[in-house]
């Protein structure tokens, strides 16, 4: 069961919310250098397979499901949820978008590298996401369980 407090914690924020393939080694180790990167606390993160992610990509699937094949409840992408504002309703982004817009809540020089790479098309940007996506568990085998977090960071991750 998801842990409501939490969900109110985040959503009740203007941070990004990344959901990552908690069984993947390559996306625990993007999360591990996000984190370490993150001195401003922007982000935070969620495993999709775990029942706060599969509640929260639940309500957005309209948004997603023609964009993202779902294999086994897995979207395969990271996924990035940015909380409604008074300026803009949620936004969910996938792919190279995901990753700039974590890259864009870090400190310099990252955000400037984002909008450089912004000046690549999307199409472009997501050939290489997908390409990079599809040798993720040939770098290293799948996880039987999500590790946990750091204890130092524990408090970033949505159970």
């Amino acid at each position: 069961m998801p842990n409501a407090q939490q969900f109110e914690d985040w959503s009740g924020t203007d941070r990004l919310l990344v959901v990552f393939d908690g069984c993947c080694p390559f996306c625990h180790a993007s999360v591990g250098w996000l984190l370490r990167r993150d001195r401003r606390d922007r982000l935070r993160f969620a495993a999709s397979e775990s029942p706060h992610a599969v509640a929260l990509l639940s309500s957005v699937a309209d948004r997603i499901q023609d964009a993202v094949p779902m294999e086994s409840g897995n979207p395969g992408t990271i996924i990035v949820l940015a909380p409604a504002s008074k300026a803009m309703p949620q936004r969910v982004l996938l792919r190279s978008e995901a990753v700039l817009a974590c890259m864009g809540e870090l400190s310099p020089p990252w955000p400037q590298l984002a909008a450089l790479v912004r000046l690549i098309p999307r199409p472009i940007r997501d050939r290489a996401y997908r390409a990079v996506a599809s040798l993720r568990y040939r770098l290293a085998p799948r996880l039987d369980a999500c590790p946990l977090p750091p204890p130092e960071f524990r408090h970033r991750f949505l159970d």
